[in-house]
């Protein structure tokens, strides 16, 4: 079923997702967690048109099936992971449909502190492919979540002195509209709002702030403003994206080096972890500060799982999570992460260009995006990887610039190391199709290893007739 992702509960409204699928979700739910002793969870919604029917469905199956639901209402999905913490319940499930696009809606699930992820998510769908759940009659109630939120961002940050920034944010009409002004204006900050109207139809542009076409509003208002800082967010805000005050991206992994060396500073030694699609930057510059740096597989469940089985203190990917269990809870949150940035901004008295100057000028791409199907994405991949594990062992030299495969890194699709950088092919787990992403040090070195790559995922599209 092709609901049911790596990591949460994903389609298209009206005929992947539907009302009665949502009310199906929530008795499965009820009967996979009740047996787990969950007897309370929560439930947030986003701001898309079709939340509230799929609310209204989900919230009928979850008490036709016995489970007592605390309704936190229209937030951001890091505030349903907020009150796994912070209220007496057990778990919790946020509608939302994250980063895709207007049409698309979906679940994340928690049970106790944590999402489910992986085979948890494929035993939820046999239970309710199997039909048979457990019944009661669960009690609902409300408490509205945001504004325990904002206090809790009041009393974390108590000496930051941000008044002299100016920080332009985009919304992008998305549920970072409700809390994200907010919540950096109790820092102190001037702020700037674009598209800070809640609107499911997503008018201006996708909510997805690691395309670089949806930052360009934000980029061309930082430099307009003269702002400190751009901050973007996706449509549940658990993605952020940054421009620092000459318009410029900083994708993940230089705002992921920013947040490692202000906590290695006060806690060397600690564990930072990443994913396949970081720059090699990132993890030499965590080990120069005397940190241990992990890379991981993409997707967030799978990192913050990661995270608590290596004790590690921050996480982050190039798609904009960021995992904070330095002084918070180690789940992903946008808003609070713009809250460290500020933070970051404030003591160092620098521009933010400043604060990565120092990194080596290496030439990257953003991800870039093959669509393919579902059915065939993962087969794709595994056929790259094997014809690269061929070159590995044989050395021989690709192309017309005679690259030689040095390594390859097969934790999360196929990484394929080279003298003078790296290429990346792996299948999104949220999405029917692919990610790609290079580095290398200079522009031709780029090209060529580039050229390499998607040769040979051109030969393997073909061999599968694609």
């Amino acid at each position: 079923m092709g609901l049911f992702r790596e990591y949460d509960l994903r389609g298209i409204v009206g005929t992947e997702l539907t009302e009665d699928l949502a009310e199906r979700v929530g008795l499965a739910y009820a009967t996979y967690a009740g047996k787990r002793g969950v007897r309370t969870i929560s439930v947030g919604r986003d701001g898309r048109l079709s939340s509230p029917a799929l609310h209204k469905a989900l919230l009928k199956g979850l008490l036709a099936g016995g489970i007592d639901v605390i309704d936190i209402g229209v937030c951001t999905s890091p505030l349903v992971y907020f009150s796994l913490f912070t209220l007496p319940v057990d778990g919790g499930i946020m509608i939302t449909g994250s980063h895709n696009a207007a049409e698309y809606n979906g679940f994340k699930i928690c049970i106790g502190k944590s999402a489910i992820h992986g085979e948890e998510i494929q035993e939820l769908r046999r239970v309710m492919e199997q039909g048979v759940f457990s019944t009661g009659s669960g009690r609902l109630s409300e408490h509205p979540i945001i504004p325990d939120y904002l206090k809790y961002i009041e009393k974390s940050f108590p000496h930051v002195k941000a008044q002299k920034l100016h920080v332009v944010i985009d919304c992008g009409n998305g549920a970072a509209s409700l809390v994200a002004k907010h919540a950096l204006e109790l820092l102190g900050c001037q702020v700037t709002t674009l598209y800070g109207d809640l609107d499911g139809r997503f008018p201006n542009h996708h909510p997805d702030p690691t395309v670089l076409e949806n930052l360009s509003d934000l980029m061309q208002a930082v430099t307009q403003h003269r702002a400190d800082v751009g901050i973007g967010y996706d449509g549940d805000a658990d993605r952020i994206g940054a421009v620092d005050e000459q318009g410029n991206v900083l994708w993940g992994d230089r705002l992921l080096v920013l947040y490692a060396r202000d906590i290695l500073a006060v806690k060397p030694g600690s564990t930072i972890i990443s994913e396949v699609k970081a720059s090699q930057s990132l993890y030499d510059d965590i080990a120069k500060r005397g940190g241990r740096a992990i890379m991981w597989k993409t997707g967030h469940s799978l990192i913050k799982s990661k995270m608590k089985e290596e004790s590690a203190v921050l996480a982050g990917e190039m798609s904009g999570h960021m995992f904070f269990a330095d002084r918070y809870f180690g789940y992903d949150d946008a808003v609070y992460a713009s809250c460290r940035l500020i933070e970051i901004l404030a003591k160092a008295g620098q521009r933010l260009s400043a604060l990565v100057a120092d990194l080596p000028n290496t030439v990257v791409t953003p991800e870039i995006r093959v669509d393919l199907p579902d059915t065939v994405k993962f087969e794709v991949v595994e056929r790259v990887k094997q014809r690269f594990a061929g070159y590995l062992s044989t050395k021989d030299e690709l192309g017309p610039d005679k690259l030689v495969l040095r390594d390859l890194i097969t934790i999360d699709g196929v990484r394929g190391i080279f003298a003078s950088g790296w290429g990346l092919i792996r299948a999104s787990n949220t999405q029917p199709a692919l990610v790609l992403r290079f580095e290398a040090t200079s522009a031709a070195q780029l090209a060529a290893i580039r050229a390499v790559v998607e040769r040979e995922l051109a030969d393997a599209k073909r061999a599968l007739g694609c």
